[in-house]
């Protein structure tokens, strides 16, 4: 009878011992689950190219806070955003922007400002190659002659546009819901999306964009920005634009 006793007591000790150590196996499995980095929604693009690629006309500094720092705090915030409200997680970038009057009003201005940040900063780094300059080619070519008159003319209204925007903001190639070519400027990060035209091509504007190389000169930067002009990337843009239901 005591061996009997003593070994269903045994067992007993033995079942609850294991019963514990496989909840704490599980508590320990799940603060390791916990401590694992959420994966992100929106990533920060490589650039296509070295810091230095651009120079002499952008130089690797400015390349380097322009990428790393300005166009990661916007992905960093949007990431946030999509933590507080999730059920953002499975639209794109540009989705948001189109759909911002949809979005909660006291959200739409970070969408505004962070969605249009990310998306213009994706396009710019494309649109530049460290073999790029010269004029444009193919399709883009005769649509902008088709647009402007020339080449040149396309030229002088865009840097005009772009010294014309106050402030801080982008200077913008588009295709608008008639398929028609047009030159403008958005304020701050605001996207041609927002307003139903397609984005074929932009200059940053903001001073972080030039002042480390050309300081307070924004006519000089704007004309020396056409040697780094990668336009097979431009008129692929522009392919897309004419295929895409704005």
């Amino acid at each position: 009878m005591t061996y009997n006793r003593r070994n269903f007591l045994y067992l007993i000790g033995a079942a609850t011992g294991t019963a514990v150590l496989g909840i704490s196996q599980k508590n320990n499995q799940a603060i390791a689950q916990s401590d694992k980095p959420k994966a992100e929604v929106f990533t920060l693009p490589p650039l296509p190219y070295e810091y230095e690629a651009l120079e002499p006309y952008i130089n690797a500094e400015t390349m380097r806070f322009h990428h790393d720092k300005h166009h990661g705090s916007f992905v960093k915030k949007l990431n946030q955003l999509v933590e507080e409200y999730p059920e953002l997680s499975n639209k794109s970038a540009e989705e948001l922007l189109k759909d911002l009057k949809k979005l909660p009003k006291e959200i739409q201005k970070t969408v505004r400002n962070n969605a249009g940040g990310h998306v213009n900063h994706t396009m710019f780094w494309s649109i530049m190659a460290n073999d790029g300059g010269g004029e444009p080619n193919d399709a883009i070519a005769f649509a902008i002659d088709k647009s402007f008159g020339s080449f040149a003319e396309f030229q002088t209204l865009f840097n005009e546009t772009g010294m014309n925007q106050f402030g801080s903001g982008w200077v913008w190639l588009v295709m608008d819901k008639r398929k028609q070519l047009k030159v403008l400027s958005t304020p701050n990060q605001d996207n041609p999306l927002m307003q139903g035209m397609y984005p074929i091509m932009g200059n940053d504007v903001w001073e972080h964009s030039y002042y480390l190389t050309y300081r307070n000169r924004r006519d000089e930067y704007l004309e020396q920005w056409w040697n780094v002009v990668n336009w097979n990337e431009v008129n692929q843009r522009f392919q897309q634009a004419l295929n895409y239901k704005i």
